[in-house]
């Protein structure tokens, strides 16, 4: 399983969010706490995520063109909550598995590639049980989309 870690801990430094698997971690995650953008680092390829629009989320290596999309994940339904996600061009379905929880269930072509889940209590920081053969890089862009889905659903319960 992958969960966000705290802010600055096991030594990624202030303002940046370890990806853990266990206590190893194997990512970072530098979000912006003002804007739906970060930058993330894994296995030696440096990332950017950023809102394109108001219903896009895409991703990019940082040494790509700054129009190149590698990850993309839509929203379908503002109303109903529903996205769409195309990693490296394959198309993934997302299915919530819980209204209380925001958690959601990945699936390309009948196959589940991963399930999200939160790590609970006061502060809850999101997880993700990815599916063998799904790649780290794309499972931390889904940690992060998953960041910004429950970003948006604490700011829609203070409103």
């Amino acid at each position: 399983m992958l969960e966000l870690g705290k802010n600055g801990s096991h030594d990624v430094g202030k303002g940046t969010l370890p990806v853990l698997s266990g206590d190893a971690v194997v990512a970072t995650l530098r979000a912006s706490s003002w804007k739906e953008a970060a930058t993330a680092d894994v296995q030696g390829r440096s990332w950017e995520f950023r809102r394109a629009g108001s219903r896009e989320l895409t991703a990019r290596w940082t040494v790509d063109p700054e129009d190149a999309v590698r990850l993309r994940a839509r929203q379908l339904s503002m109303w109903k909550g529903t996205w769409a996600v195309e990693l490296d061009g394959t198309p993934v379905e997302v299915v919530s598995t819980s209204w209380w929880k925001h958690t959601h269930r990945y699936t390309a072509q009948g196959r589940t590639l991963a399930e999200s889940g939160s790590t609970g209590g006061w502060s809850p920081r999101p997880t993700l049980e990815p599916a063998a053969g799904l790649s780290l890089d794309h499972a931390v862009f889904l940690l992060w989309f998953e960041l910004v889905l429950s970003r948006r659903s604490a700011a829609a319960a203070a409103a």
